[in-house]
């Protein structure tokens, strides 16, 4: 497993995982694709967004979008791991990297519907070392109803 920052030589692998994610999502976020067949995203990397390209065996496996919120603050906006890898705790060990370089505060988001998707992040963060997490229906400007786990990373590994 390789985690690897998002490059303007990289992008374009990232894009395309980005398509194959929202189109996954597409039955809870209602989404269409546009004319062209690209689905619009809702987060871009670059600025106040880390992009992140999970590869496994030289293989594009997933990516993660996550804000910085402030100066010691994060949201992990979009996080994917495609179907074939979704074994081994692969998606666990892809968060746990990206928080074992980032100590702050944390806050995850997931639309209501997305049960499977809830189950996973509560797993991930409780097992987590030296984490524990407020969980908390929230209601989002953007999404609406949500399911909003909140919790902080004191320290580097």
């Amino acid at each position: 497993m390789q985690i690897i920052p998002v490059t303007e030589a990289n992008i374009g692998i990232y894009y395309n995982l980005a398509q194959t994610y929202e189109a996954e999502f597409s039955p809870l976020t209602q989404k269409q694709p546009d004319p062209s067949g690209m689905y619009e995203l809702d987060t871009y990397p670059g600025g106040d967004v880390l992009a992140f390209l999970l590869e496994i065996d030289n293989t594009p496996a997933g990516i993660a979008a996550i804000a910085r919120k402030g100066d010691q603050g994060y949201e992990v906006c979009e996080f994917y791991v495609i179907p074939r890898f979704r074994k081994n705790s692969i998606g666990m060990r892809f968060a746990h990297a990206i928080w074992n370089n980032h100590p702050g505060s944390w806050e995850i988001k997931q639309l209501v519907a997305a049960d499977y998707a809830t189950r996973f992040w509560r797993k991930t963060i409780q097992r987590y070392e030296n984490t524990t997490f407020s969980e908390e229906l929230y209601d989002d400007p953007y999404w609406g109803n949500v399911t909003r786990q909140q919790f902080i990373i004191n320290f580097m590994h």
